[in-house]
């Protein structure tokens, strides 16, 4: 007996010679968390470690403690830490199924693995973790116990801890959580991304379920309870805003705002009914029609004309698929969506709207352009030209404004800031862009003349202190005449030229359709109601679209975002 205790006593200290400082533990490191709200000061996404209020058992309903004990180890309250019946139970129940099915571990044990130690499937683990058990059960009362569980634990989201949960969830503290909302909570431990509410509701809801009729086993609460609270369960019936590519170019802003080392919230400019819009409509759009033309792909940017807040942003068909934010990141021939620099370049040398431009051959060295219809309309208005997107004509007001420099030069001033080719092609959009620098510079036609800078941070909010970023305001650089001018004609595109699929009944719609060689690339920028909307189809792999025009799909889906969104 005595060598067998001092083998036993050996062992436990060689198990217990690298376990963890128990109380410093509790005090654990963890990453700094960023919320981002969206416009209605909702949170959308979350990085880091998101921690809520601590909360006391006495601050939080009682039938949220119940619930996590009746679910997660009913005998908490009476055994010494680790159950016997339970394991038992548990074994029998694993023989019997072949494999494992359910855990025996209490409450006591999962705060000692979460807290202390790593989710290693070693005998030196487990032998650890009941060691830290028995600390825990001899240092703090079960009420103790259970507060720091609560307050800990991991609930999916980013979230660790009830409060934290039920703010991400429910938009309501911990303290104000209903019956079945705490149900929800309590049964989020065993798999916190399976029973998640934002990503499958009716698992989350099933699981809910669950946790209520445990309750009812227990004597928590009555069968009448339970069913009224089941009756009330019911998550938003609207999917979850991917909003990732906005999120994650939120996340670069806001990374040099906030306070090293310390939690912050950032107010967007993020619309959520926008957003909501642009991804349903953008994805029904590659799933149906898209799908049948060779269109994989596809990036949308709705912002503000007089300011640059970036009101919606879909950087692709799924963010879980690829995160690639083709509304930034992607470089891309524009075709005719260039074409109003151009003209805007002939109106700052006199050009007008009524004046004729030439609808015919023309020859630059080598190179002659055409037309899509490749047939010429012979003098036309500048108007006229816009509205029908004539290449020769381009060319020709291209020459006119001063050449390719000239031009080049006025689109950097409304915001293009990529490099730009330094030849007559240029008039037909052969120089690589972005779609939210070209939605940008779009704005400036609507804005009566000023250049914006598309910005998504309204403000931070950080160790209670307010931080407001700096926004660079809006600056004149055209003068306001011409700007109507160049409406009035990317109206004309709407209303009689290639973009006629994006009229809006009711609404005052102007922009212009940009397609590129053998249909690569497809685009759609318009304003309607004080508002950009940019659009862009391809594929990832610059294979050709099975005819696409800026005129057709892309014009199209301005059409069902705008007339959904601003009826």
């Amino acid at each position: 007996m005595v060598w067998g205790t001092l083998a036993i006593g050996g062992m436990l200290l060689w198990f217990a010679r690298d376990l963890p400082r128990p109380d410093a533990a509790l005090d654990a490191v963890r990453r700094p968390s960023l919320s981002l709200e969206d416009s209605n000061s909702r949170v959308f996404a979350a990085f880091g470690d998101i921690v809520g209020d601590p909360l006391r058992l006495s601050d939080m309903p009682a039938y949220l403690p119940a619930a996590v004990v009746a679910i997660e180890d009913r005998r908490f309250w009476s055994h010494p830490g680790i159950d016997f019946i339970g394991l038992a139970r548990a074994a029998y129940t694993d023989l019997i199924s072949g494999h494992i099915v359910q855990g025996g571990s209490t409450i006591t044990q999962q705060v000692a693995k979460n807290l202390f130690l790593t989710n290693a499937r070693t005998f030196r683990r487990k032998v650890q973790e009941l060691l830290l058990t028995l600390w825990l059960e001899h240092t703090f009362t079960k009420r103790e116990i259970l507060e720091i569980y609560l307050n800990r634990v991991y609930l999916g989201a980013g979230t660790w801890g009830v409060d934290a949960a039920a703010r991400m969830y429910f938009g309501v503290s911990a303290r104000h959580a209903t019956l079945w909302q705490a149900a929800v909570l309590a049964g989020l431990p065993r798999a916190p991304s399976r029973f998640n509410p934002r990503t499958d509701p009716d698992a989350a809801a099933a699981r809910a379920r669950e946790v209520l009729a445990a309750m009812v086993a227990t004597g928590a609460i009555t069968q009448t309870q339970a069913q009224a609270a089941s009756a009330q369960i019911e998550f938003p019936k609207t999917p979850p805003l991917a909003a990732g590519w906005f999120a994650d170019w939120i996340a670069d802003q806001a990374a040099t705002l906030a306070p090293e080392n310390a939690d912050a919230t950032v107010r967007t400019t993020l619309d959520p009914h926008l957003q909501a819009i642009a991804e349903q409509r953008l994805t029904a759009l590659l799933d149906g029609p898209g799908a049948a033309d060779g269109v994989t792909q596809g990036a949308v940017v709705v912002l503000d004309a007089a300011t640059g807040a970036v009101r919606a942003m879909v950087g692709g068909r799924d963010y879980r698929e690829s995160s690639y934010n083709r509304a930034v990141l992607m470089r891309r021939q524009p075709g005719s969506a260039f074409k109003p620099f151009t003209w805007l370049a002939a109106l700052e040398k006199g050009v007008r709207p009524d004046d004729t431009i030439l609808d015919g051959p023309i020859r630059i060295g080598n190179w002659s352009p055409e037309d899509f219809e490749r047939k010429y309309l012979g003098n036309i208005t500048v108007e006229e030209a816009l509205a029908q997107s004539i290449n020769t004509s381009a060319v020709r007001l291209l020459m006119q404004a001063g050449g390719p420099r000239v031009v080049a030069n006025l689109a950097a001033q409304l915001g293009i800031a990529d490099k730009l080719p330094d030849n007559a092609s240029l008039a037909l959009g052969t120089g690589d862009v972005g779609l939210l620098e070209l939605a940008s510079a779009y704005a400036t036609f609507f804005n009566g003349g000023a250049r914006i800078t598309p910005y998504g941070v309204e403000s931070l909010r950080s160790d209670g202190r307010l931080i407001q970023p700096p926004h660079t305001p809006p600056q004149q650089v055209i003068d306001s005449d011409l700007a109507a001018m160049m409406v009035r004609m990317m109206t004309a595109v709407v209303t009689r030229g290639t973009g006629r699929s994006a009229a809006v009944p009711g609404h005052l719609v102007a922009g212009k359709t940009g397609t590129t060689q053998d249909y690569r690339d497809a685009w759609f920028i318009g304003g309607i109601d004080h508002e950009i909307i940019g659009i862009w189809l391809g594929n990832d792999d610059n294979h050709p679209m099975k005819s696409v025009q800026g005129g057709s799909l892309p014009a199209h889906l301005f059409h069902d975002i705008a007339a959904t969104a601003f009826r």
